[in-house]
This record gives C-alpha cells, structure tokens and sequence, in this order.
C-alpha cells in the first residue's frame, strides 16, 4: 500500500463511519497491510486483495462484546447513531452492519457462545477512487 491509498482509505472510512478521529496508517511489518485506528487506540486492520486481479481491500475489526449490547457498543465507539445491526435471515452466527440503509460489512461470531465478533468489510477499488 502506497500513501495514496491509505490516505483515501482513511477517508473511506472516515466518511463511511461519520467519525473524524479514525486513522489508517501503514503496518511497519506488512507493506500490504494497514493498523485502522480510533483516536488513540487500534480498532483493527486492512489487508490488499489482489487475487482475482483487482484491488480490493479487507477491513476486520474485533469487537469484544455479545449480541445484546453489539450496536450499543458500535455506536458508542464510532459516536454514530446511525449505525445498526441487521439480522441475516436464517443466519444466527452472524448479522449485518448498515450505516442507516447503507450495508457496510458483515458481523460474524467468534465463538459459539457469540461473546465476541469480527467486522468483515470489503473495500473495492472504485470505493475510494473519489477521495
């Protein structure tokens, strides 16, 4: 990853999340990889996909809370109301995160107790070409 694209990657997710504070910045042991920040503390990473010929990008994030108090806590963390947690239809391991009607990623449950989640969201090049 160059500075270009963290730079328009940190926008992304800047505008795609309504908070200002969050930061991506290179990985110092992985040139394809970036630590995704929160103010001060690290929320999770991102990773190039170049397999199918594309660019893309993965965003995870952990989230060490349960179902009940999920949204809450994303909501809290991002300091943004419109976050909201989807059900997947017959899928009970794992729900949607949307920013109003906007789909971002996927929860998925680390354990099958469902105290911890991963946010999976995939960042297509055309994603970030605006920024």
């Amino acid at each position: 990853m160059d500075k270009t694209e963290l730079r328009k990657l940190q926008a992304f997710l800047r505008q795609t999340f309504g908070n200002e504070t969050i930061k991506v910045v290179m990985n110092p042991r992985n040139t394809d990889a970036a630590d995704v920040h929160l103010g001060e503390s690290k929320i999770g990473g991102i990773e190039v996909d170049d397999e199918d010929g594309d660019r893309s990008f993965a965003f995870d994030m952990k989230i060490p809370v349960g179902r009940e108090v999920l949204q809450d806590y994303l909501r809290k963390a991002f300091e943004n109301e419109k976050l909201k947690i989807v059900p997947r239809g017959k899928k009970t391991d794992s729900v949607e995160l949307n920013c109003g009607e906007d789909f971002l990623g996927v929860i998925s449950a680390d354990d099958p107790k469902c105290k911890s989640y991963t946010l999976q969201m995939a960042i297509l090049d055309f994603d970030i070409e605006d920024f």
